[in-house]
């Protein structure tokens, strides 16, 4: 993937189309210092899905970089909800809407929500596995080492200098450093 991705700058864009609701926007990507409210932020979010969804919701878990105490990041609260079935909409779709989330990304497995100010990001997936794994280790990690969430936030700033046809791209382009704390966080395992 790597050497596609210095060769072709659109490799995203079939997955994008297929996947976005909407299309493919253009964003400015801000980074922000770590705002203390954000797990408050996160919290009074949680309990809204939480009351709207019931026995749906298996896990909530906060995920992302406002997550992670100290640590800059986009303004975006990012919230992992684990369901049985990620692909059966109709367990959680209409309820997530009454709180006036819109559907972002439907992909296998897989369901973005997000207000209509774009400051929460609800994604929904299977309440057990590998994805929320790997989000819960990435976060556990940048919360207890210094240096990680150091050359993280290092990386989201140089990549947020630069022009996005959407932030998709952006995330796609934090992989190599995320990768490279993931091996870490396993070897400490």
């Amino acid at each position: 993937m790597a050497g596609r991705r210095a060769e072709d700058p659109t490799h995203l864009d079939d997955h994008l189309d297929a996947v976005l609701i909407g299309g493919r926007e253009t964003v400015t990507i801000e980074i922000a210092e770590y705002d203390p409210g954000w797990p408050g932020r996160y919290e009074a979010e949680r309990s809204r899905i939480a009351a709207a969804l019931g026995e749906h919701a298996l896990r909530i878990e906060h995920i992302g970089s406002t997550a992670v105490p100290g640590l800059a990041a986009k303004p975006i609260i990012d919230i992992f909800v684990g369901v049985r079935d990620a692909d059966d909409e109709d367990a959680y779709r209409a309820p997530l809407e009454a709180l006036g989330l819109t559907l972002r990304v439907r992909e296998p497995g897989h369901r973005m929500f997000r207000t209509p100010a774009r400051d929460v990001h609800v994604h929904v997936w299977p309440a057990a596995g590998e994805t929320i794994d790997h989000y819960l280790a990435l976060r556990d990690r940048l919360r207890s080492h210094t240096a990680d969430r150091e050359l993280y936030a290092r990386t989201k700033r140089e990549l947020a200098a630069r022009a996005w046809p959407d932030m998709n791209y952006y995330a796609d382009a934090k992989g190599r450093v995320i990768e490279a704390i993931m091996e870490r966080a396993r070897a400490d395992r």
